[in-house]
């Protein structure tokens, strides 16, 4: 009998293996990702002072679209951006959080890449 896979352990397995390799230092902090059915939500993470360095999600008003699809991905990642360059953040290594890199996660980072991020 061919048993069924279990998407969101698969996902946190993929994130964990990913997170052991990428950390977020304060010279070059973390865009970590997460995106539900109805939002998506993006922080920029230092990791050795564990601290938030910048946020933005669908729930903000600065975002016009309050769905988790592509063009609310292209506004979140413009808007975690502007706010990063506010702070003089320039460079970010980026935290999928064990999705595929394809569909809101792409629109997401190159809005973000658009926006003045380097990764």
């Amino acid at each position: 009998m061919i048993s069924k896979t279990d998407r969101k352990f698969e996902r946190d397995r993929r994130h964990i293996r990913v997170r052991r390799k990428i950390s977020g230092t304060p010279e070059c902090p973390r865009l970590c990702m997460y995106r539900s059915n109805t939002n998506i939500y993006a922080q920029i993470i230092d990791d050795v002072n564990g601290n938030t360095l910048v946020s933005a999600s669908t729930m903000d008003k600065e975002v016009k679209t309050k769905h988790a699809n592509k063009e609310a991905a292209k506004e979140v990642g413009a808007l975690i951006a502007k706010r990063a360059k506010d702070k003089k953040i320039v460079d970010v290594v980026f935290d999928r959080s064990g999705y595929r890199y394809h569909g809101v996660v792409k629109e997401l980072a190159e809005s973000a890449r658009q926006g003045g991020l380097n990764f």
